[in-house]
């Protein structure tokens, strides 16, 4: 190689790296795209979809920043800039992002171990926890890492959805009944606590929970397009003021600022909180993800848009980091939001941009009204808004359906409630990931037959099986995971069966095979060849046949033996079975080319297969057959042992008809002075002839190599009665 060829190899790389580096801004610039093609006539229905979102997200904002015992107005905040953000840099259409439950409880969890509810720590642990799961998933995005998101089983987000549901519930208890405890991570400490404080219990302020979740759950059911949280602190705020609950000792939520989202006063680099909130983070970001992409995937499936989990990644992550920066918190997408968006008829991501601006005005408007809304009111939604989370319907389905799918769920479901919450979601996602392993090492290796029209194959399971050809279908990957799993289900079905020779490998479910599967292949082609058998491929795809070539392999199996679909078991059964087995020893009729096949049942005892190369058997070339025949004084008598229905089709002139299944009885009238040469279809049933005739003391017989395909081949004269 030239030292130019030299540098080009080692330059080649780079230059594929460094496109790539150019391709990252494409992600950032979507902004620019999104305007660029914005038309005129879709303004109106986007800013009527951002305004009923807009009407959804005012109360939840305010609420899910109350689950993460963050001040209200950073809910807002959150609520505004993570709209904007998520819609001009995400992928979808649809996808509102901001503040969610999950999101909030997960902060919330996360926060505890490092600042007091309430204190300026909290709130800067708040921030910079969002800019930390922005980073993770901007991250992500870049580097083209959209794909993990497969790896995390839906009952894992129905399970987490479910115990956050729960914990929520149990959080909010002190507030519904305004006891003074402090907010705790672990249930048991919770629970212990308000049991313990149960004579403290504010009657007013549970009156006032109470009926606002009352209130929530029958609007909501029937009246459901009516903004029924929105109503609940409304009326709440008024029947306070009126009745002047305050005096009577209900808490209330206090003043909100009229501003815009201020930028945050975070520490530059703080590597001890960010250690400490790391673990949080990385559960954050990942279950958000999980959430925006099967939230954005199903809206996807109904307006036909092409999501790109990559640059919704990126939408996320950016989405995050913003709300961080301007005093927010870490947010997601949201299902309820996101169907809204839809509903109301929003047709671009400015619809989203809009809802963001929407509760921008009402902030500004309507804060003031907020010193009168009842926190006891507030819990009241939360606990309506936790009933809702236990998707009771799903998870129904979820056991009636998947065994594996369950224990899943209920892991998570269990770790949530019990284990600090980030390494719940992480547990979940690494059961799944594990799952994914399992179920991937352990594919479907099984031995199929004939239907009963012959067209198709199914598994055999009381069927009779061929003893001459074991038919096995591979259900996965060749990797180095699978690998053993296969070779033991191939080596199980070689011992069930011990006579079957040969093996039939069907491969068309087998879209990967590496070094570790090439490996296994060549060794159950060697056991099989020391036994003399052999080992045949079908249906293998362009990709695995590439990597059979590329490894060798397909030079030690042989290009006769990767076969083609539509004629393998034709291939096989007239090329490579012996039909003398078939004839004599096999009374099943397992494919469709045996269905006209004579059997005879008064057979002789004829040696078995494998013994065939305990006689000396010899051959004689089409050739030396004909000169023989020409020569008058050689005697060689030319007999042919197919059926006779074979023989009056196709034999050689002045040959004479035995039949193989009588030649045991009829053999010894055979001349012994001259030579005899046995014939048959491929020379296999002429080769068990021989070994016969040598047990009834013949000395000079041969056997036709290659039988009549061999004599036809060689262009001599065939007869035909």
């Amino acid at each position: 190689m030239s030292s130019q060829e030299t540098r080009a190899t080692h330059i080649q790389p780079l230059r594929r790296l460094f496109g790539k580096l150019r391709e990252e801004p494409v992600f950032l610039t979507r902004p620019v795209r999104v305007l660029r093609g914005y038309r005129r006539a879709d303004l109106g229905p986007d800013l009527i979809a951002g305004l009923s979102v807009a009407v959804v997200l005012l109360p939840a904002a305010i609420t899910y920043a109350m689950i993460a015992e963050l001040p209200p107005q950073m809910g807002l905040y959150s609520a505004i800039v993570a709209a904007i953000a998520g819609a001009l840099w995400g992928s979808s259409w649809h996808l509102q992002t901001g503040p969610t439950n999950t999101a909030s409880l997960l902060v919330l969890a996360s926060l505890l171990t490092v600042a007091q509810p309430g204190s300026p720590e909290f709130v800067v642990a708040a921030g910079y926890m969002a800019i930390i799961v922005g980073c993770f998933r901007l991250v992500m995005g870049l580097v083209r890492l959209g794909v993990l998101v497969n790896f995390v089983a839906d009952s894992v987000v129905v399970g987490f959805t479910a115990g956050a549901g729960v914990l929520i519930s149990i959080n909010q208890l002190r507030h519904l009944l305004r006891l003074d405890i402090p907010s705790s991570p672990e249930v048991g400490e919770t629970l212990k606590a308000v049991y313990a404080n149960l004579s403290s219990v504010h009657l007013p302020s549970l009156a006032m929970g109470l009926g606002t979740m009352v209130f929530v759950v029958v609007v909501k059911r029937l009246w459901p397009r009516l903004p029924a949280t929105l109503l609940a602190m409304v009326i709440a705020a008024a029947v306070t003021a009126i009745m002047s609950l305050v005096d009577q000792g209900v808490l209330v939520l206090g003043a909100i600022p009229r501003s815009l989202p201020p930028l945050a006063n975070l520490p530059l680099l703080d590597f001890q909180l960010i250690w400490s909130l790391t673990p949080g983070a990385l559960a954050i970001a990942v279950i958000g993800l999980v959430e925006a992409m099967s939230i954005s995937r199903s809206v996807a499936s109904q307006t036909g848009q092409r999501i790109d989990s990559n640059q919704e990644f990126v939408g996320q992550g950016l989405a995050s980091i913003f709300s961080g920066l301007f005093s927010g918190y870490a947010v997601s997408g949201s299902f309820v939001r996101t169907a809204v968006n839809v509903g109301a008829g929003a047709r671009t991501p400015l619809a989203s941009v809009f809802s963001g601006v929407w509760v921008l005005v009402a902030m500004l408007l309507l804060a003031p009204l907020a010193v009168y809304l009842p926190r006891a009111a507030l819990a009241g939604v939360l606990l309506a808004t936790a009933w809702g989370m236990v998707d009771r319907r799903e998870m129904r389905r979820i056991v009636h359906t998947s065994l594996g799918d369950t224990w899943i769920m209920g892991a998570t479901l269990a770790a949530t409630i019990f284990l600090p919450l980030e390494f719940a979601v992480l547990a979940g996602v690494l059961v799944s990931f594990a799952r994914y392993l399992i179920k991937t090492s352990t594919p479907g290796v099984f031995a199929v037959v004939p239907d009963e029209s012959f067209r198709h194959f199914v598994r055999a399971h009381e069927q009779t099986v061929c003893p001459q050809l074991g038919v096995m279908e591979i259900e996965g990957s060749l990797y180095f995971g699978a690998v053993h799993h296969i070779e033991e289900a191939l080596r199980a079905n070689q011992e069930a069966h011990p006579g079957q020779a040969f093996l039939l490998l069907r491969m068309h479910m087998v879209d990967i095979c590496d070094v570790s599967g090439i490996h296994m292949l060549e060794a159950v082609v060697r056991r099989y060849r020391r036994r003399g058998g052999d080992v045949f491929l079908e249906g293998v795809r362009p990709g695995v046949l590439h990597m059979i070539n590329l490894y060798g392999f397909g030079r030690m199996l042989g290009a006769e033996n990767i076969l083609n679909t539509d004629n393998a078991i034709n291939h096989l059964f007239h090329k490579v079975l012996h039909p003398g087995v078939c004839i004599y020893q096999c009374k099943e009729r397992v494919f469709g080319e045996c269905q006209a096949l004579p059997k005879d049942s008064h057979a002789a005892n004829l040696p078995e297969l494998a013994e065939i190369p305990e006689h000396h058997i010899q051959e004689l070339s089409p050739s030396e057959v004909r000169f023989l025949m020409d020569d008058p004084g050689s005697g060689l008598v030319v007999v042919d042992v197919g059926e006779a229905g074979e023989y009056r089709d196709w034999h050689i002139e002045d040959s004479y008809s035995v039949p193989l299944r009588r030649l045991a009885a009829e053999g010894p009238g055979l001349p012994r002075d001259g030579g005899i040469v046995f014939v048959s279809r491929m020379g296999r049933r002429s080769a068990l002839a021989v070994q016969i005739m040598q047990d009834l003391g013949y000395q000079k017989i041969y056997t036709l190599r290659g039988g009549m395909l061999a004599w036809e081949a060689a262009g001599f004269p065939i007869a035909v009665e």
